[in-house]
């Protein structure tokens, strides 16, 4: 059941932008605190004085920073000169509710079309602990993700099934086999593949978990698999008990497809931890005039439930930089509330072109091993096989810990030492 906020005196939350906008900041300002409150084009007789109290949205900041000559996108006001600024706005809580839809609706909604905006960006929110409370956030978080696969320190090292398309539920289970035998820790679905026709989960996810129920008898150690659920709520709902009952530890959903409301109503659902998968997310990132940051981004995600949270790695093949994605890994870390007996950290996941290089920086970067370093072609390519490429990995954070080079760790760890000449360094060159 949902859980509700009382109704009698109202905290406030709040919400930061980056604007761009052709008028003075101020009346910009203004204009988007009426439009996502009580105000319209026009002055409507309903909108009274004590309404306005109550409801308004309130200009909180206005910092300006510099101009451009020409608009950042479409459709803006006409003007000589553009401005950015930063901007915060606040609501009471008693507009929304516990709801998370209805808070994206304010803080997001029509600003993203505002003509009096030729910039528009999220950058942050701030949320009462009444509305973090009402929300039902990670099930599992850090530790439980760590009790569950087995791994009680360092980096949980993974890997995503590859190709990723075309895998028969037989090929599948065959490759994990090689996997969990090299010792590995996480092991996800790839994003491309769900409930397809050609390998149905009620094919795979049986085929899967006889792999590593077996070696999990044999061995004492359970790897975790993420297998992909993405659907609707209620197809998602069938999904999760199938791999329940299975013996599986985990659900992945694509977090940006299935919506914030499918992504509460799974995790309310769910008795295994759920792997966000933010696939898409170059959409709200890549122009630097409009979007979210994954600041605000990510904390909606862990309201909502997730318990892990992709962002990407350092020195990858996608467009974000080394500084976002460790933001973002930190901000993952940073819990929401802090109170006894809570943890809604979410356990941030690297990935993309992650081989043994980027471990060092990763951790003297984040300062921590909390977290899931998921390598494809820095596992399976290793010369010496797959379980040669866990190994090196293994080594590469052995090393960042303790303080070692690469090289110096290398001395006493052969694949190492043959990963540092069979794969080239993305920070050279």
């Amino acid at each position: 059941m949902a859980s509700v906020i009382s109704p009698g005196a109202m905290p406030r939350f709040s919400a930061s932008y980056l604007i761009e906008t052709p008028l003075d900041p101020e009346r910009a300002a203004a204009a988007m605190a009426g439009e996502q409150s009580s105000g319209t084009f026009l002055k409507l007789a309903g909108e009274t004085d004590a309404l306005r109290e109550r409801h308004a949205a309130r200009i909180e900041a206005v910092a300006p920073l510099e101009t451009t000559k020409s608009p950042s996108l479409p459709g803006a006001l006409p003007g000589e000169t553009y401005q950015r600024a930063e901007v915060t706005l606040s609501w009471p809580l008693e507009n929304i509710g516990a709801s998370l839809p209805n808070l994206m609706a304010t803080v997001l909604g029509n600003l993203t079309e505002l003509r009096e905006l030729s910039g528009f960006r999220l950058t942050d929110i701030a949320l009462p602990d009444e509305f973090i409370e009402a929300m039902p956030g990670p099930q599992f978080s850090v530790l439980g993700t760590r009790r569950l696969a087995g791994v009680d320190h360092g980096p949980l090292i993974g890997t995503i099934i590859k190709p990723s398309v075309g895998l028969s539920p037989e090929d599948t289970a065959a490759l994990v086999r090689q996997l969990v035998e090299a010792g590995i820790d996480f092991i996800k679905d790839d994003e491309l593949i769900a409930d397809s026709p050609y390998s149905p989960l009620v094919e795979r996810v049986p085929a899967i978990m006889r792999v590593i129920e077996e070696h999990a008898q044999r061995t004492g150690r359970k790897p975790m698999y993420a297998f992909n659920i993405t659907g609707d709520i209620d197809e998602m709902r069938r999904r999760h008990d199938l791999v329940r009952d299975h013996g599986g530890t985990c659900v992945m959903a694509s977090v940006n497809w299935i919506g914030m409301s499918s992504l509460v109503a799974l995790r309310r659902h769910a008795q295994l931890p759920i792997h966000g998968h933010r696939n898409g997310w170059g959409l709200f990132y890549r122009h630097p005039q409009i979007g979210i940051d994954y600041r605000a981004y990510q904390a909606l995600l862990r309201l909502a439930g997730a318990d892990q949270l992709h962002v990407n790695g350092l020195a990858s093949k996608f467009a974000e930089t080394d500084s976002s994605v460790i933001d973002s890994a930190l901000a993952c870390l940073t819990p929401l509330l802090e109170a006894p007996n809570r943890d809604d950290r979410a356990m941030p996941v690297f990935s993309s072109a992650q081989t043994i290089y980027q471990a060092p920086a990763t951790y003297a970067a984040l300062s921590s091993t909390d977290l899931i370093y998921t390598c494809g072609g820095g596992i399976m390519g290793h010369p010496n096989g797959v379980a040669a490429g866990c190994h090196s990995i293994r080594a590469a954070w052995g090393a960042a810990a303790s303080g070692a080079t690469l090289e110096e760790q290398a001395t006493q760890e052969p694949d190492l030492a043959v990963a540092l000449r069979a794969y080239p360094s993305p920070f050279s060159g």
